[in-house]
């Protein structure tokens, strides 16, 4: 059975009234158990067994949760099933295979509850517990805490030493349980010695197992010896087992977990990699995990330190402040353990930030990890700054001593204002270097000492911009967020070399950008236009020496300067932004720059804007560059020296710029479709929506013309609309754009889309379900462009009302529909007409 019809099949169960649907889901027993069996990740015979002759059940089990369903099925108890559920990759919402078991590590004690221990099954070489005791197993852990189910001898003596000293009389109680004999016991003892680590950890074992196996109640006496309420709740025991493999799996500290119980288990044996019971190098060390948990005492959380700064800094619930201010060797090091714990330690309000300014060094590093967005700790740094004052010599000066300090950033600011310091102080900006073309990220101290000033107040930064060296204006321009009365003392102090070094960043903000723009200004706008995110109206506007306030001037020659560059590497389309400059050292350099024009209505677009503004002998000079081609360069030369000579060039650029004509380019065979309307765009032309809609209606539109089109971000609704008569099964990759925009919708494709197959499959794929909402495709589909609201839920009532319209309960046409499908040419309304018509004429 293929994806779609198991795909119609569900939606055929959804659509149906549920009289109808249980008769359906009857009818197409096998390929419904064949896709439960994908969704679930069974066999299609174990789902059969597990959901019995009621149709009602088959189709209730399609739209279960897979995780609940699968806990109903571990309810059995059986070791087939267990081993199953092992072995299943259900199918999830997002469409993606899922490892139950493994994913859902709850399945497991559900079927142990369940489980008969004395079936033989459960010991099979390839059953459930010979894959859950191995040392790697993921669910390891839950068995050995969850009463020890079906634990052997072998059990026992590779795990026990993992264990504390009750739950390991626990093990031995639920082996006699188990077994109903002391011969367990017996053989354990023979494997005791084989195994060494099992003395190490418990040396008190042997001589209590041989005093039960003597005890004339083994079970009695055991219990007897077993520390009341120690480890006696599971979920304690399990936080303990996970953590002893190394399993990055929990969060919190069980409630009533005794840190005492914990801190003997660490002396009987110590939490560290050294001690998993597993080679995986997923695994993470024992004492590592256990300083998540809140309240994990300082002891455990110092050794974790000292074995690994930089993975305690990163998981430690609670770092000290003493983790900061030890001696560092390896500055990478202390880098990263300031870059894992002051931000959430001070976020937290674990660690004081007055503390940390005041103990923790270095200062640049200190200040460099401080998370300056949250509110208290720029108010405790701007306090701190204070003591700078406005004037420059102090900022200066702690700028310059920034990277050397080797004390806190308390000492650095008292170093920075005292008078009698030994070093010199700082009157002006120390190495200053020029601003960068393009602007690049701060370096090195630099994007620590930006932050650092942000946090100042406008008054200080005011006073201290004058004293900036080139980069540092630069880069508070473009990566900062200065206020406008500092903008405007940076440019007054500066000049218009801050505005033009500003221009050279490309990523400028929306608001950065308007006012360079708003200012007109020749040097800038050149940069801009270099470097800048300019769309295209802004390039066409400055190569036409248009002005933002409406007025205009001759093309800057700063701007013609760099369109020299012989560095820059301009897009095709924003050159061809000039094209209706007119200008005549712009038409010039865009001539020279693009090389050749693929389209006559571009070359003529040049000529003509140039003799508007400069006159024929302009138009002379452009023919003489020739880059145009000759017999365009012979017919224009001709027209120079006629009165209507402009008139006639306008007439035939509107000759190549009609619709017809660019139809017509696009039309042609000499390359492929895509390519051609990349050109198009390249050069400042829209395709003619108008008339390509007009050529596909009248049926002569070319299919891979229309098959490109429809990627185009503003394709008209008609044109998407025809594409759907025939609609590709895979492929269709243009739809979540039309959906999205609101050019298509999900009754487009319920209606119109054929064949039916591909209509279904891209409804499936590209309408995402919810209750109420799309048209029946379910969680284990594909989900492209997500719809809700009045749009999806008309298309969802239109569906239900054809298929009761044309299938009503006659469950003969729904399975006829169901068989048709794969072939069917038609659209679905067509496929449900059709199907209903052909079982009327049978009856």
């Amino acid at each position: 059975m293929s994806d779609s019809s198991r795909s119609a099949l569900r939606l055929a169960l959804s659509l149906a009234d549920p009289a109808t649907a249980d008769a359906l889901a009857e009818r197409m027993r096998r390929p419904l158990l064949a896709l439960l069996a994908d969704r679930l990740g069974l066999p299609e015979k174990m789902v059969d067994e597990l959901l019995g002759r009621d149709a009602g059940q088959l189709r209730a089990a399609l739209e279960a949760d897979p995780v609940e369903w699968l806990a109903a099925a571990a309810e059995t108890g059986d070791p087939l099933v267990g081993r199953a559920l092992w072995d299943a990759e259900y199918r999830a919402d997002d469409g993606s295979s899922v490892r139950a078991m493994v994913e859902a590590p709850g399945l497991l004690p559900i079927l142990l509850d369940a489980a008969d221990f004395w079936d033989s099954r459960w010991y099979a070489d390839d059953g459930l517990l010979s894959v859950v005791y191995d040392v790697d197993s993921p669910l390891m852990a839950l068995v050995l805490t969850h009463g020890f189910a079906g634990l052997s001898v072998e059990g026992l003596g590779a795990f026990c030493a993992y264990l504390p000293p009750p739950a390991v009389v626990d093990a031995c109680l639920s082996l006699l349980g188990l077994w109903g004999t002391i011969e367990p016991l017996v053989d354990y003892l023979s494997l005791h010695d084989q195994v060494p680590i099992m003395s190490a950890c418990h040396p008190w074992l042997p001589d209590l197992v041989r005093a039960a196996i003597a005890a004339p109640d083994p079970e009695a006496f055991l219990r007897r010896h077993r520390p009341a309420g120690e480890w006696a709740d599971p979920e304690h025991l399990y936080a303990l087992a996970t953590l002893r493999c190394g399993y990055d799996d929990f969060t919190a500290k069980p409630e009533g977990l005794d840190w005492e119980l914990i801190l003997r288990e660490h002396a009987r044996m110590p939490f560290c990699r050294a001690n998993l019971p597993t080679t995986d190098p997923r695994a993470e060390s024992p004492l590592l995990l256990l300083t998540q948990w809140e309240g994990c005492p300082a002891d455990l959380v110092w050794e974790s330190f000292r074995e690994d700064p930089i993975g305690t800094a990163r998981h430690a619930a609670d770092l000290p402040i003493e983790a900061f201010t030890g001696p560092w060797t390896d500055d990478d090091e202390r880098n990263a353990v300031f870059f894992f714990g002051l931000e959430p330690g001070i976020r937290t309000g674990r660690l004081s930030v007055e503390r940390v300014l005041a103990e923790v060094a270095p200062a640049e590093a200190v200040l460099t990890y401080l998370p300056l967005d949250h509110e208290p700790t720029r108010k405790a740094l701007a306090h701190l700054l204070d003591a700078l004052g406005t004037d420059p010599a102090n900022w200066l000066t702690f700028y310059a001593r920034m990277s050397t300090a080797r004390g806190s950033v308390t000492a650095l600011v008292a170093d920075a204002t005292s008078p009698h310091a030994r070093r010199k102080r700082h009157t002006s900006w120390p190495r200053p270097v020029p601003a960068q073309f393009p602007a690049e990220s701060p370096e090195h101290a630099r994007p620590t000492f930006l932050q650092v000033f942000a946090c100042a107040s406008e008054e200080v930064q005011c006073a201290v911009v004058p004293y900036f060296d080139a980069r540092a204006v630069q880069q508070l321009l473009v990566f900062g967020n200065p206020s406008p009365a500092v903008r405007a003392a940076v440019v007054a102090a500066h000049g218009r070399s801050a505005q033009v070094a500003m221009a050279a960043g490309y990523a400028l903000s929306d608001e950065k950008l308007r006012y360079l723009l708003d200012l007109d200004e020749p040097a800038v706008d050149a940069t801009l236009f270099r470097y800048g995110r300019l769309d295209q109206a802004e390039c066409a506007r400055m190569l036409a020496g248009r002005l933002r306030d409406g007025g205009s001037r001759p093309v800057p020659d700063e701007l013609l300067a760099v369109l020299d560059d012989p560095d820059a590497d301009y897009p095709r389309v924003q050159l061809a932004t000039g094209l209706g400059s007119g200008d005549l050292g712009v038409a010039r350099r865009i001539l020279a720059r693009l090389r050749s024009l693929h389209l006559p209505a571009s070359r003529l677009r040049v000529l003509v804007a140039v003799w508007e503004r400069g006159g024929p002998d302009a138009v002379r000079e452009i023919l003489a560059m020739d880059h145009l081609p000759v017999t365009l360069r012979r017919r224009t030369a001709k027209l120079l020296d006629t009165p209507d000579g402009l008139a006639l060039l306008r007439t035939r650029l509107a000759e190549a710029e009609s619709p017809e004509t660019l139809l017509a380019y696009l039309a042609a065979s000499t390359s492929q479709p895509r390519d051609r309307l990349q050109r198009l765009r390249s050069e400042g032309l829209a395709p003619p929506w108008p008339a390509l809609t007009a050529a596909q209606e009248a049926g002569s539109l070319d299919g891979e013309l229309l098959s490109a089109l429809l990627r185009e971000p503003d394709c008209p609704r008609p044109l998407l609309l025809a594409a759907l008569d025939d609609l590709p099964v895979w492929g269709a990759d243009w739809i979540p754009n039309g959906l999205g925009s609101g050019r298509l919708t999900p009754t487009d494709l319920l209606t119109r889309a054929a064949p039916a197959r591909a209509a279904l499959h891209s409804l499936q794929q590209y309408v995402y379900h919810q209750p109420g909402d799309g048209l029946g495709a379910g969680p284990d589909d594909e989900s492209g462009a997500q719809l809700s609201g009045a749009t999806g839920q008309s298309g969802c009532v239109r569906a239900e009302a054809l298929a009761q319209e044309h299938l009503g309960t006659d469950v003969d046409a729904w399975a006829v529909c169901l068989q048709l499908l794969p072939t069917f040419a038609g659209t679905l309304p067509e496929l449900l007409a059709t199907a209903g018509a052909l079982t009327q004429h049978a009856v």
